[in-house]
């Protein structure tokens, strides 16, 4: 099925599903799910490293390109397959990558495109926040 084309990607309609927010002692991360369904999207801090982890559910096999656009900037990552008890697709960034300010201030929302996957439009919820200050 074909995804609609919008001039704008910040005028398509945010992806259905909420954040929720978990904190651990060695990770604590934010995930984006619709009701009922398995996370469609997530953001890890690994607390050790400092670094951060973005997440798509995907058996594909990487590397994928990885694009996030927010309000200010857009950037290309690599994600890698990997699977630590499901299938997932991570691109890693460092805590202090400014990507990540734009993530979380991006007016309201923000945008993750991976290839084969359909497009993540996502709200900018203070549990993206939390995540990237849990890793500074």
């Amino acid at each position: 099925i074909a995804q609609p084309a919008f001039e704008n990607w910040a005028d398509a309609p945010q992806t259905a599903g909420d954040w929720q927010y978990r904190d651990g002692a060695s990770l604590s991360f934010a995930t984006f799910a619709a009701p009922g369904a398995a996370a469609s999207f997530g953001i890890e801090c690994a607390k050790s490293t400092r670094s951060i982890r973005l997440v798509r559910g995907s058996s594909m096999q990487g590397p994928v390109p990885m694009r996030i656009r927010t309000e200010t900037t857009e950037r290309l990552l690599t994600a890698n397959s990997q699977s630590d008890g499901r299938p997932m697709l991570i691109a890693t960034l460092q805590s202090r990558d400014p990507l990540l300010d734009a993530m979380a201030l991006s007016r309201g929302r923000f945008a993750v495109e991976t290839g084969g996957l359909e497009t993540l439009y996502l709200p900018a919820w203070a549990e993206v926040s939390r995540v990237i200050e849990d890793c500074r």
